[in-house]
C-alpha cells in the first residue's frame, strides 16, 4: 500500500465532493436561508450517528454567529425531546439516506407541531425528502472509504453545506467581530473585544492615590501597603496631577539626600500617560507596550482618578 498516495487520493475524493456541491446550490438553498432568517423561533438541528455529530457542530456554529439554535438527537426526539420544538421553529434534519427509522418516526409529529422542515440528504427521493418543505441535495459520487460504508466524503460535503448556510446567515444578519466576541467571552477574541480597563484595574487599598502636599516618605509607605509599583498624585478634586514610580525614586535618591522629606509634588512625573476606564483592556496593553511602562493611571471622563492598571493585571486577565 502506498500510504502517502492513498492519503492524497482520500483528500482528492473529499475535495471533489465539495466542488460538486456548487452545482447543487440553487433556489432551494436561497429559500432555506430565507426560512431561517424569517423564523420567530430557533433553528433545531437533528441527526443520527456521524451526521448527528455534524448536526451538533452546525447548531453550535449557528448559535455562536447570531442564530439561536439547539441540537436535537434523533433517537432522543422520539422519547420526549420533541417537546423542545415549537411551531415557530425551523427544523433542519441531516441524514445521508433520509430513511433512518428514528427520523421517520418523528416526521409526522413535526407536521402536527407545525414546524418548517429543511432536509440535508443524499437521497432526494427518500421519506425525509418527501416530507420536508425544502431539500438540499448533499449527495456525493463516492465515499473515500474503499468499502463505501464509512461516511467520509459525504460527511465532509454535509459539513461544507452547513458552513455555507451559516456564513450566509452571518453576513445577512450583519454579524460583526464584536458580536462574535459577545458569545465568546472566555476566548482570546472575547477578552480583546469585550474586556474593559475598569474590569481589571486596581481600586481601593490596592490603588495608592495621594495628594500633592504629602511627603515622599508617606507616599512610599502607601505604595508598600498597596503592593504597587507607583503612586498616583491628585489635586483637591481628585483629578490627575502626576505619578511617582520606582524609577522616579531611584533617580532622585542618587542626588537628593533629603528626598524622604520632600513634597511628592516636587519630584513626581507630571502629565503622565493615563487611560480612560471605558477603554478596552487590549488597547491599554498596547499603550503600555508602546510607551514601555508597567503602570498607568485610570481616569474617568472628568479626569478624576478611579484606578490603577498594572501590566501584571492585564497578563493575569489573559490580555496579550
Amino acid at each position: 500500500m502506498n500510504i502517502l498516495g492513498r492519503a492524497k487520493e482520500v483528500l482528492d475524493i473529499e475535495a471533489e465532493a465539495i466542488r460538486d456541491l456548487k452545482r447543487k446550490i440553487g433556489k432551494d438553498f436561497k429559500l432555506a436561508v430565507e426560512f431561517i432568517m424569517s423564523t420567530k423561533g430557533r433553528v433545531v438541528v437533528s441527526g443520527m450517528g456521524k451526521t448527528g455529530i455534524i448536526a451538533q457542530k452546525f447548531s453550535a456554529t449557528l448559535s455562536s454567529t447570531g442564530t439561536p439554535s439547539l441540537f436535537l438527537h434523533s433517537a432522543e426526539a422520539i422519547h420526549g425531546d420533541l417537546g423542545r420544538v415549537t411551531a415557530d421553529d425551523v427544523v433542519i434534519i441531516i441524514s445521508k439516506s433520509g430513511e433512518s427509522d428514528e427520523i421517520k418516526k418523528f416526521l409526522p409529529i413535526l407536521k402536527k407541531i407545525g414546524s418548517k422542515v429543511i432536509a440535508l440528504t443524499g437521497n432526494t427521493k427518500s421519506s425525509l425528502a418527501r416530507f420536508s418543505d425544502i431539500v438540499l441535495n448533499v449527495n456525493v459520487k463516492r465515499e473515500a472509504c474503499p468499502l463505501g460504508l464509512a461516511p467520509t466524503a459525504s460527511t465532509t460535503a454535509i459539513l461544507a453545506m452547513c458552513d455555507a448556510l451559516s456564513i450566509c446567515l452571518l453576513e445577512l444578519k450583519g454579524f460583526k467581530a464584536k458580536d462574535f466576541a459577545f458569545f465568546h467571552p472566555g476566548g482570546s477574541l472575547g477578552k480583546s473585544l469585550l474586556l474593559k480597563v475598569e474590569d481589571v484595574m486596581r481600586t481601593g487599598r490596592y490603588n495608592p492615590v495621594v495628594h500633592e502636599d504629602e511627603s515622599v516618605s508617606s507616599v512610599l509607605v502607601k505604595i508598600t501597603q498597596a503592593r504597587a509599583g507607583c503612586a498616583i498624585i491628585v489635586d483637591g478634586k481628585g483629578k490627575l496631577r502626576g505619578i511617582f514610580t520606582d524609577g522616579d525614586l531611584r533617580r532622585h535618591l542618587k542626588s537628593d539626600r533629603d528626598l524622604p522629606r520632600r513634597k511628592i509634588a516636587s519630584v513626581m512625573t507630571r502629565k503622565p500617560v493615563a487611560i480612560n476606564k471605558d477603554k478596552l483592556a487590549a488597547e491599554a496593553m498596547h499603550i503600555l507596550e508602546q510607551r514601555k511602562i508597567d503602570e498607568v493611571p485610570v481616569i474617568d471622563d472628568s479626569q478624576r482618578v478611579v484606578g490603577l492598571l498594572d501590566v501584571q493585571d492585564l497578563l493575569e486577565a489573559g490580555v496579550v
